[in-house]
């Protein structure tokens, strides 16, 4: 303790010397801002559907799979929502949709001449760096297993674009699966008049017409629903305050480091001494 007595000035100076270097960093380190959009994925079943093409399933050869249709429940439906949110090509599409690589590699384009500063090939951003970028850096992705629903998080610079980037993921995702639903229900409508065409079987006329109606029906259900694999419970909105850095926990951290730093040094000098 008299140790620490007598080196108590150099102490304090230490200490304060850390304490407002880590205030000026919190100040001036560039912000991270983070929006976060909770989205629940849409799950529908098709056991009717699913029940129609059982029946025939003995009766009339290939009606099990027809136009992608499975006799397997649709549950699978959560979680093609939730790849699809996070999968490569929709982020590649979205940045070259947006333009996003001159703002994801800002550092490396010049805006004066509207092209990138670097010329050698392996130094110029592709779209699958601006992918591995966004991966890494921008985007993450939660899932609780209570409750079902899917935490998306962007983490920018600026927080109008996080939030932007946030809800625009989601939008691109319901609107790239509502298309596919929307083609597939099409092609299964074709395949399903085409054949009741050729039956002579009543009973297989009637099974398939039920389907035929199932099908229809998520045409139109596609079509009518902006929100169609994931429905938005919790929007996002440009935060406004940064996720990173923390100002409170800098300035602490700063001030005991400096204050142990410096107390252990005075131990450790007299020690040599």
């Amino acid at each position: 303790m008299r140790i620490v007595s007598n080196a108590k000035v150099l102490i304090f100076c230490v200490a304060l010397a850390t304490t407002i270097a880590a205030t000026l960093a919190a100040f001036y380190v560039p912000k991270e801002y983070q929006a976060t959009v909770v989205v629940s994925p849409v799950e529908e079943n098709s056991s009717s559907q699913l029940g129609a093409l059982s029946s025939l399933a003995s009766q009339f050869s290939g009606l099990t799979s027809i136009g992608g249709l499975s006799l397997t429940e649709g549950s699978s439906k959560r979680n093609e929502s939730v790849a699809v949110l996070q999968s490569e090509s929709l982020t590649e599409r979205y940045i070259e949709k947006t333009n996003l690589l001159p703002i994801l590699f800002r550092e490396k384009w010049d805006a004066a001449k509207g092209g990138w500063k670097a010329t050698a090939p392996n130094e110029v951003p592709t779209l699958w760096k601006g992918n591995m970028y966004f991966k890494k850096k921008v985007r993450s992705l939660t899932s609780d297993s209570r409750t079902g629903l899917v935490t998306l998080k962007i983490t920018w610079k600026d927080p109008q674009l996080a939030a932007q980037w946030a809800n625009d993921l989601v939008r691109e995702t319901n609107s790239y699966l509502q298309g596919v639903a929307i083609a597939e229900a099409e092609r299964n409508i074709a395949y399903l008049r085409e054949q009741i065409a050729k039956s002579d079987l009543v009973s297989v006329r009637e099974a398939m017409s039920s389907v035929l109606q199932n099908q229809i029906n998520d045409e139109v259900l596609a079509r009518g629903r902006d929100q169609y694999a994931l429905k938005i419970i919790d929007p996002a909105v440009p935060p406004e305050q940064p996720e990173w850095p923390k100002k409170v926990p800098w300035i602490a951290t700063g001030f005991f480091v400096g204050l142990l730093g410096s107390t252990f040094g005075a131990i450790l000098r007299k020690a040599l001494q």
